[in-house]
């Protein structure tokens, strides 16, 4: 039995090639006339949902491997796009039935349950289920699901994962040590860093999204599959499988195909941890090498220059050269649509007093758009940083959260800290009260704390 299973899962490791791409009915497939007579709409219009792959919002940016995948085909075939959000799959192909929209960008799964409703089309997601487990030196990896026997493993409660877990345990003839955690306070991306962090030994959660994650936590390795394949891809209705053909051969040329290649690089494997650079960091009597254009900036900003200093540690270690994986630029990390708000421009935020003049107007405009709601001015600091990493939008939503949820909505700490981490939470992006969708909750509540570290530290120097 074990070298059936291990078979098995040999064959499926090399045989999974994630992310393929080109469509599933190929163009090369298909004969000319299938798309013949048909001219592609001037307006595109699309259906997608919120999701760490699809779509989100990142500081007031349109982000998402399926939506700039999408955002590309459109201009290049010069069509405007419609984009409706979608509060579940199952809603995205009513809409697709019903004709309000042309394309689900957004991973459908090419199963029989679909098949009678949808033709995929685009962009082919090839995954797993995988074991997510640390690096830990010398310590050699779990290469065999026969050796979970006697593993302690962590999934969240009535899930995909559970059943596969607990299916895998019957399989190997029991003796892996199963432990469910409640979906309503942990989802699948704390779990992945509790593995990080050394809080639990192991989980399981879908390749792709062990990918997405793993950018952010290089300690970790998913290497091993516990579960057969799961195909998904974009799809258009029935009706339109001339608009899936075109989609498909637009896919297969090559600068699409470059395209493609590159989104892929940036969301499931360049690294999204801080810079390696410790350029500086409360060396000597200072708090960095820039605290003259802190303090003379932020005097006529009334903000507390030791405050910004802190931030922009945080944000680039002060490295005005630093660019990040979303494109977020300098020494304050400033997106360059931001940046052009405030008449700047994404090459001229490289530029150290640039940067913090645009950040402290940035830093202003989020404070006063937040006073209403939180009237204390040193209560007030976190949520105006925590807008400034995340976007005032996914703050909003925290707020509202916290309201409806018998939390604080004019504290941070362990109030409205705590609806920002549900925020990664599909229960609570998709709750009606939150308008701007899933966001990294993790990443905004660690920031918000590392950069009140640093200036805890910071004010004891002159």
């Amino acid at each position: 039995m074990r070298r059936g299973i291990l078979s098995t899962l040999t064959v499926l490791s090399l045989c999974s090639l994630l992310f393929a791409c080109g469509g599933n009915s190929s163009s090369d497939g298909l004969k000319k006339s299938d798309s013949v007579g048909h001219r592609l709409p001037d307006t595109l219009r699309i259906a997608t949902l919120y999701s760490p792959e699809a779509y989100f919002i990142y500081k007031g940016q349109e982000m998402g491997y399926d939506y700039e995948l999408v955002t590309a085909l459109a201009a290049d075939k010069n069509m405007a796009l419609k984009m409706k959000i979608a509060p579940s799959l199952s809603r995205a192909i009513e809409m697709l039935d019903s004709g309000i929209v042309d394309l689900i960008a957004y991973e459908v799964p090419i199963t029989a349950e679909y098949k009678d409703r949808v033709i995929p089309c685009g962009p082919e997601n090839v995954t797993t289920q995988v074991l997510v487990q640390p690096k830990k030196g010398d310590e050699e990896l779990i290469t065999d699901v026969t050796d979970l026997v006697g593993k302690d493993v962590y999934v969240e409660s009535d899930s995909k994962y559970e059943a596969r877990i607990r299916n895998l345990n019957q399989e190997v003839g029991g003796g892996i040590n199963i432990h469910t955690v409640d979906r309503d306070t942990m989802i699948t991306e704390d779990l992945i860093a509790m593995v990080s962090e050394g809080k639990i030994p192991l989980t399981v959660v879908d390749s792709d999204i062990a990918r997405i994650n793993k950018t952010y936590y290089n300690d970790l390795d998913i290497t091993l599959p516990l579960s057969f394949e799961q195909r998904s891809s974009w799809a258009v209705a029935p009706s339109k499988a001339w608009l899936g053909d075109s989609i498909n051969a637009w896919l297969n040329s090559d600068q699409p195909r470059e395209e493609q290649a590159q989104l892929l690089k940036r969301y499931f494997e360049l690294s999204k941890n801080d810079p390696n650079t410790k350029y500086y960091a409360l060396n000597g009597a200072g708090v960095s090498p820039f605290d003259h254009l802190f303090k003379r900036y932020s005097e006529s900003y009334n903000w507390d220059w030791k405050l910004l200093a802190s931030q922009a540690y945080v944000e680039s270690k002060f490295d005005p050269k630093a660019v990040s994986w979303a494109g977020a630029r300098g020494l304050m990390q400033i997106m360059p649509k931001t940046a052009k708000g405030y008449g700047a421009s994404a090459k001229s935020v490289m530029k150290t007093e640039v940067a913090i003049e645009t950040a402290l107007k940035f830093l202003n405009d989020l404070d006063r758009q937040l006073e209403k709601k939180v009237p204390d001015e040193k209560e007030r600091k976190k949520f105006v940083l925590a807008a400034y990493n995340t976007g005032l939008g996914h703050v909003n939503d925290a707020i509202n959260l916290a309201k409806k949820y018998g939390l604080n909505p004019q504290k941070w700490d362990n109030n409205v800290a705590k609806a920002i981490l549900w925020k990664s939470n599909p229960k609570y992006y998709r709750d009606p009260v939150v308008k701007y969708g899933y966001s990294r909750g993790r990443e905004t509540y660690d920031y918000v704390n590392r950069i009140y570290n640093f200036y805890n530290k910071a004010r004891t120097k002159a």
